[in-house]
């Protein structure tokens, strides 16, 4: 039977990896994106290439309408959703908390918290057995901020973080026996573009002297931890916060 998996956000780093990681595994591929449409449909074409199934779908994933319109859409065009990886997230330039406005807070906690709820709440109304389906797994984007505080820089980015942690826990009790695992993916320092949102490009560099491994992390190595989450071979894993950030 075909495998279905959402990967929201993902047209670039750790969610373009995890897209094409999936197609590798044998998933059908659905990507959302906002604004980098060249991206993300530059993911679906190399998964097409190597013979794989994938689309890409426009979706603000804190705006119910368009998680709604996400989940629709995947519905018509590949079927029941076996898979959701609540990868979509932003953060802002490095602030102090005294320093930050609403608009921002309220942005950073729309689209890593709210976004996940709503795409969580869909995939689990396609997959529970509670609503007649066959169970499925969920896989949220953590951060080792929510652990570590972001101080100085995007305490309102570790905050949402620590946010998806308690989600999944939660979560994964309350609908453990209707067949769906659900686990969150915690990176550490990664090379990808959201450090430049953050006004840092370089950052993973600035920094990577304060982890273990003496390094910062690729894409790759999260989207491995994301699919044996996944797998089958985690089959008695829920509620677990995976660490992928080289000991720090």
């Amino acid at each position: 039977m075909e495998k279905v998996i959402v990967v929201t956000g993902g047209g670039r780093g750790i969610g373009a990896a995890t897209a094409k990681l999936a197609a590798k595994s044998g998933y059908s591929v659905c990507i959302s994106y906002v604004k980098n449409a060249d991206a993300a449909f530059g993911v679906v074409k190399k998964i097409q290439e190597a013979g794989g199934r994938a689309s890409a779908f426009a979706a603000d994933v804190s705006q119910e309408a368009n998680v709604l319109g996400l989940f629709e859409a995947v519905d018509r065009e590949f079927g029941p959703v076996n898979a959701l990886v609540n990868n979509a997230g932003v953060l802002d330039v490095h602030s102090r908390v005294d320093q930050m406005s609403a608009a921002r807070v309220e942005r950073t906690l729309a689209v890593n918290v709210l976004g996940s709820f709503l795409c969580a709440r869909e995939a689990i109304r396609r997959m529970s057995r509670k609503h007649g389906e066959e169970g499925g797994d969920i896989v949220s984007l953590s951060s080792t901020a929510s652990r570590i505080g972001a101080t100085n820089e995007y305490v309102d980015y570790a905050a949402a973080k620590g946010a998806i942690d308690a989600f999944t826990i939660g979560l994964a009790k309350e609908v453990a026996a209707e067949g769906i695992r659900v686990n969150a993916v915690r990176p550490g320092v990664i090379y990808t573009d959201i450090h430049a949102s953050g006004g840092e490009p370089g950052r993973v560099d600035r920094v990577k002297s304060s982890v273990p491994m003496q390094r910062g992390g690729q894409p790759e190595e999260v989207a491995k931890a994301i699919l044996w989450l996944l797998s089958d071979d985690a089959s008695y894993s829920t509620g677990t916060l995976l660490d992928v950030s080289g000991g720090r």
